[in-house]
């Protein structure tokens, strides 16, 4: 039994990390989270008390980094400011958590001498071209095109510095879009489903032809699990399930699967720097570390989040409203 520290467990990916490690393994968890809007307490709901402790948190906060990851096995670093339009508004807290929370971890780890695994995007790669046949690989060319993106990239950067500068013992992933339980409404899937079971069109940016390769989060807790426990250090290893769609196809689908007309929806203004299309080759961690992803079929998938956003309106309802409103004043 290890016990792991979880940055940004209270947010959407890392909460359901947590969740998958309560229920796959015996390790102990500690949550870091400074439970900005994006963290909520209510997705480490029913967890065991014995093993999941919550600590709240800045992981700029050098003193307080220190003594957890001091008291912890190893660190999963899922902890960062993530929203594109966010980033165009303001991108002076990407910079304060993305790039100096992440170094503050590094210097932590290295003087503990503690296992680390940082958690990034495929959106530091840039986009694709609609009709290109390629996929990002382990070996793409960085090309961040937003604030966000970019200081994701910087903080993988740092992470291979630490790790050739200093030894530390690291492992990187970059994934594609997640969907799932606890994900935040101003997100694109929960944002269009909550739309519907309110009654509201959902909204689509530009022409909707973006596309995003779509991975259940369930599968990339798995994935992360698998690249922590038999990962190799130093290496970067890229997460997908295959499951390129548009946007409008997206929309589409929770239209149907929601008894609606799949163009039940409306244009709206595309947002500044929309990169086209990401797309995922994860050949490397399925073949060297024989991972796969459960939900195969993204049908299925999206059909199971929007069973839960069904479920749990007291969940998601609080934050409904201020999201729609900040749309509203982007004409979005």
């Amino acid at each position: 039994m290890a016990h792991i520290l979880v940055t940004g467990g209270a947010g959407f990916i890392g909460s359901n990390f947590v969740h998958h490690l309560v229920g796959r393994t015996e390790h102990r968890v500690t949550v870091l989270d400074a439970l900005t809007y994006a963290g909520n307490l209510a997705s480490l709901a029913g967890l065991p008390a014995e093993r999941v402790t919550f600590v709240k948190g800045d992981i700029s906060d050098a003193a307080l980094v220190d003594r957890l990851v001091s008291e912890t096995d190893a660190v999963v670093h899922f902890a960062a400011e993530s929203h594109n339009d966010n980033s165009l508004h303001d991108p002076r807290p990407f910079l304060q958590t993305n790039i100096v929370g992440t170094f503050t971890l590094l210097e932590a780890v290295r003087r503990h001498d503690r296992r680390f695994h940082h958690i990034s995007t495929d959106e530091v790669y840039g986009d694709l071209e609609l009709d290109d046949p390629r996929r990002f690989t382990e070996s793409t060319p960085y090309n961040p095109s937003s604030p966000y993106s970019a200081t994701k990239a910087g903080s993988d950067m740092l992470v291979r510095a630490w790790v050739r500068s200093f030894g530390i013992q690291a492992t990187i992933s970059n994934c594609s879009n997640n969907y799932g339980p606890y994900q935040h409404v101003e997100k694109f899937i929960p944002r269009q489903i909550t739309n519907v079971l309110r009654g509201q069109r959902p909204k689509l940016y530009g022409r909707g032809e973006n596309v995003r390769d779509w991975i259940h989060t369930e599968d990339h807790s798995s994935a992360v699990l698998t690249i922590l426990e038999n990962g190799v250090i130093g290496e970067t290893y890229l997460i997908g399930a295959d499951g390129e769609r548009s946007n409008m196809d997206v929309v589409g689908l929770i239209l149907r699967l929601l008894g609606e007309p799949a163009d039940a929806y409306d244009h709206v203004v595309d947002r500044a720097g929309h990169d086209l299309r990401y797309a995922i080759d994860s050949s490397k961690l399925r073949t060297e570390l024989g991972w796969a992803p459960a939900f195969g079929d993204f049908e299925s998938g999206l059909a199971a989040t929007i069973e839960w956003y069904r479920e749990n309106e007291s969940w998601w309802a609080p934050a409904k409203d201020a999201a729609e409103r900040f749309y509203a004043s982007k004409g979005q």
